[in-house]
Formats: structure tokens, sequence, C-alpha cells
């Protein structure tokens, strides 16, 4: 009980002040996530369930990650020229119904089709809903919303993997069908309660620069973490792809894995609000150096495991931790960057790196964890995480400069001279 009331009492103080339209984009979100059983499972439902070899495993989850990619880009430009609420509604419509096709789907092109179909839906939102964020909280209480935005999703992940597992027992269709429930059920609930946030378009004068794509690329400091970002992504994909599959052939079941990975989640529940709130006014550096190199080196001690299902719950533990203080870091990082009227394209560029990762990342893992074995898959996720803390040094001893839009320098979506 003590733990609970110190839980509410830190989401209290990590809440107050925050807008009512925040809290109902919060709570479709973790609506979202506690459903969110597919992507985690769909590893092993693919190599246990179905037979199929952990090569053919990492090719589905990264035509998943492509349909991801294709999406960051199309639903960021989406959100900034349609809207938010539009955005967000399609992708969740579309994701209900390629999720339940995915669990009717037989045959590997069928299967991995559809996977690139769910891909494409479901990240489509989440260029939306990071610009909703910026939109509804003021600047001063950004970075707190979206670290209560992530805890919601970890307390969804934390149990909708617990009691995954346990579904899957008695057949994997139900955890389709589950996902593409609660997604619709998301759907609604933004539907009746998450009003349009896009802020009204400024009369134009002549002398506004135009932010678009090719501005966000040219963002120098900007894409170096978004750079910086994509490889330590390469890394977390791990968790949900070649993880499942390496317990799988050490002996471990569906239930034990669902158990171990759901630590990840639980532990971010207890733990991000109280940490993030430690590491106010720390050294960013210093924090994104040492969260690399815990989620780097965590996933790197799985080589260790063997059959140990206690041993895997202590990895996890580790790069949970690591992810706990990396995230709120590059979360700032990302809101400094985003302009008001260009935030869906930000965001959706930002959300490119996840969704390049969980392309490129089972893809890569899979075969290395095929055709070279365990330990040269956990060594390269180490030697990632050490590369990535070298990047964070190296970024931190750089002067950031403005993006340049149109020959005029630009912070945080505002000319200089302007903001000045």
């Amino acid at each position: 009980m003590p733990l609970l009331a110190r839980l509410a009492t830190e989401a209290r103080r990590a809440g107050g002040g925050l807008p009512r339209q925040f809290w109902w984009l919060w709570t479709s979100t973790l609506v979202n996530r506690l459903g969110g059983f597919v992507v985690t499972f769909l590893a092993m439902y693919l190599t246990h369930e179905r037979g199929y070899s952990a090569a053919y495993a990492g090719l589905v989850a990264s035509l998943f990650g492509l349909g991801s990619a294709v999406a960051a880009i199309g639903a960021g430009v989406l959100t900034d020229r349609l809207g938010r609420r539009p955005t967000l509604l399609a992708a969740q419509l579309s994701t209900a119904l390629f999720t339940a096709l995915l669990g009717f789907t037989d045959g590997p092109v069928a299967i991995a089709a559809a996977a690139f179909l769910v891909g494409l839906a479901s990240n489509a939102s989440r260029p939306a809903v990071s610009a909703m964020i910026a939109d509804l909280v003021p600047a001063a209480d950004r970075v707190r919303a979206y670290a209560l935005n992530y805890w919601a999703i970890n307390i969804g992940f934390g149990a909708s993997a617990a009691v995954a597992g346990l579904i899957a027992l008695h057949g994997y269709l139900a955890l389709f069908l589950l996902d593409a429930l609660t997604t619709l059920l998301c759907a609604v609930l933004v539907f009746v309660k998450v009003p349009e946030t896009q802020p009204e378009a400024a009369p134009a004068t002549g002398k506004e620069p135009q932010v678009g794509l090719g501005t966000v690329f040219r963002d120098g400091p900007f894409m170096a973490v978004v750079a910086v970002n994509l490889l330590l992504a390469l890394v977390v994909q791990q968790g949900s792809t070649t993880l499942p599959v390496d317990m799988g052939a050490h002996g471990l079941s569906a239930a034990r894995f669902g158990l171990v990975i759901s630590l990840n989640g639980v532990l971010i529940v207890l733990l991000q609000l109280p940490l993030t709130r430690l590491m106010e006014n720390r050294d960013r550096t210093a924090l994104l150096v040492v969260g690399a190199l815990l989620t780097g080196w965590g996933f790197g001690l799985t080589a260790l495991a063997g059959s140990s299902a206690a041993l895997y719950a202590l990895t996890v533990v580790v790069w949970t931790v690591g992810e706990i203080v990396t995230a709120p870091t590059m979360m700032a990082l990302v809101a400094e960057h985003s302009p008001a009227r260009a935030r869906g394209r930000y965001q959706g560029v930002y959300s490119l790196s996840w969704s390049l990762a969980s392309f490129v990342g089972p893809l890569g893992g899979g075969l290395l964890l095929q055709y070279a074995g365990s330990w040269a898959l956990w060594g390269t996720c180490a030697a990632a995480g050490t590369l990535a803390a070298l990047a964070f040094v190296a970024l931190g001893r750089r002067r950031p400069r403005p993006p340049v839009v149109d020959g005029v320098p630009v912070a945080g979506g505002v000319p200089v001279e302007a903001a000045a």
C-alpha cells in the first residue's frame, strides 16, 4: 500500500495543471496499449505457433517496420495539412481492421503483406498524438506531458505483455482480435472526447519562412539527435523480436517470456515519474551517455542468460533503467526542435528513426541470431550502445545551431531576429 500511495503522489505531482483534453488523449493511449498484444508476440507466434524460421520472423517484423517508416513521413505531413484529429482517427480505424485481418491471414506472402499494412496504419497515429500534446500543453510543461504519455504506454504494455502470454496458451487468434478491439475503442474515445488541436494558421505576411520536410532534414542538430536515436532504437527493437525467439530456443515458453518482458513496463510504471523528477536540472549529455550504456550493455548481458528466466529478467531490468533515463531526455530535445507550424513533420521525422529501426532491427537481429548465434547478436547490441554513448559525448561538445529556412535562421520555429 505505501508503494501505491507513493506512486499516486508522484502521478498527482506530475499531472497537476495539465488540460482536460490532454487527459482524454492520455486515456485513449492507455486503452490502446492495454490491448497492444500483437507486436510483442508476433515473432513468437510466427516461429513457435506457425513453424516459420527466425529469419522469416525477422523479415515480417522488418516489413512491419517498413510500413511504419512510410507512415512516419506521410502521417507527419497529413497531421499538418489535414489536421491532428482526422489523421489520428483514420490511423486507428485502419489499425483495428488490419490487425484483425492479420490474425486470419495464412501463407508467408500474405502474412508479410498484412504485417506491412499493420505497421503502416499503427505508426500513422504517432506524429498526430505527439503534435496534439505539443498543441495542448504549454512549453514549460511539455516534457512532463510527454513523460506521462510514455508512462501510459508502459502501463498498458506491462499489463498486456503479462496477460497476453496466458491468453496465447489458448490460441493466438484471440490476441489479434482483442488488439483490434482496443484500438477501435481508442478511436471512439478520440472521436467523442478529443477536439482538433491544430493552431490556426497565422495571416501570410510574405516574410514568414515556409517550413517543409526539407527544412526538417536540413536541421543539423535535430537530425543528429534522430540519427543517434536510430542507433539506440535498433537495440531496443530486439526486446520484442529476437529476445522472444532466443528465449524460445532455450526452452522457455510464451507465458514465461510474457512475464519477463512485462518487467519493462512494470519498472517504467514504478520508476519513470520519480526518476524523471530526480533527473531534472542534471547534465543532459551525462544522462544520455548513462542511458545509452545501460541500454546497450543491458541487452549485451542477454548472452549470459542461457535457459535461466531469472537472468533474462535481470537483463530486462538493466536496459529498462537505461530506457527510463534516455526517454524523457530525448523527448525534451525533440520538443525543443518542433516549431508549431511544422510539429507533425518534425514528430514524423523523429518517429521515422523508430520506424527504420523496426524495419532494419528485426531483420538484422534475426539474421545474426540464426547464422551467427546469440553471442554475436547481443555483443553487437553492447557495441551499439557504446557507440551511441560516444556520439552523445560528441554532440554535447557541439554548440547547437538554429535551422535555416529560406536563408533565415530559425529557433524553435521562430526567426531568430523575431525571437530576440
